[in-house]
């Protein structure tokens, strides 16, 4: 019952968002050119389904994000550990990092294409790039903010440096690098469609962008609701995931 009264608020959103919707369009508010019916919409969404045209474009896109996206998580990881547990590391890297930070990952694009061409390669680079950076910094405070008291126990226990990352440093870091995973994948869906459109590499990206070339509104909003569903369906992923590898919080709480 919980559940279901947690629902009705974002389900009562969501209907009023449709029904606004078939508003404006019911009444000519806008050209149909510029917006189509939800009806129509949703019945060419259904169709590419059926035609089985929507699954090139979907596993191309999903391919890309994950990915750029481990690929990320993996290089966070490693330097947030790096950077959070040895004051030599975090001398050395911090300023680069810090130069590199601010700089769009749309602006690594040209930089991008100059290196790898209009290829995968190029999109999985941006998408990790510009996905690295929740990873890193959520990690760099999980590993920098490790109990003094879990320090002691290590140290007591004669722990080498590789024993208190593995069982002690990482399990206490575990929050904060799951947290920022979870914005890193929602950066790198963004990247994917961005890189898809700019270089025209298949995907959901590029059909969006020669839909709007093409004023076919239609497929235009279809794959912009395909997108959503994506983003609520990793979400939702990665928050049972969570859920589970941090089952001791709940436990301890």
């Amino acid at each position: 019952m919980s559940r279901t009264l947690n629902a009705l608020p974002p389900l009562l959103f969501a209907a009023a968002a449709l029904l606004a919707w078939w508003l404006v369009t019911e009444f000519r508010l806008v050209s149909p050119v510029f917006l189509p019916t939800p009806a129509r919409t949703f019945d060419e969404l259904a169709g590419r389904f059926a035609d089985g045209s929507i699954w090139t474009s979907l596993f191309a896109t999903l391919a890309r994000m994950i990915l750029g996206w481990l690929l990320a998580s993996l290089a966070g990881v490693a330097l947030g550990a790096a950077i959070g547990l040895t004051p030599l590391a975090r001398d050395l890297l911090s300023p680069t990092l810090e130069f590199l930070r601010p700089l769009p990952a749309s602006a690594m694009i040209p930089v991008a294409i100059l290196f790898f061409g209009l290829s995968e390669q190029m999109a999985v680079f941006v998408i990790a790039f510009g996905s690295i950076w929740p990873v890193l910094m959520s990690s760099v405070f999980g590993f920098g903010h490790v109990s003094p008291r879990l320090r002691e126990v290590s140290a007591a226990l004669g722990l080498t440096k590789w024993e208190f990352l593995g069982k002690i440093a990482t399990p206490s870091a575990m929050p904060d690098i799951v947290a920022g995973m979870r914005s890193g994948l929602a950066v790198s869906l963004i990247l994917a469609v961005v890189t898809e459109m700019q270089a025209s590499l298949p995907g959901l990206g590029r059909d969006i962008f020669l839909a709007q070339r093409s004023f076919r509104g239609t497929e235009l909003y279809a794959g912009l609701i395909m997108l959503g569903v994506i983003g609520v369906a990793i979400n939702h992923g990665l928050g049972l995931a969570e859920r589970r590898l941090l089952r001791w919080r709940a436990r301890d709480a």
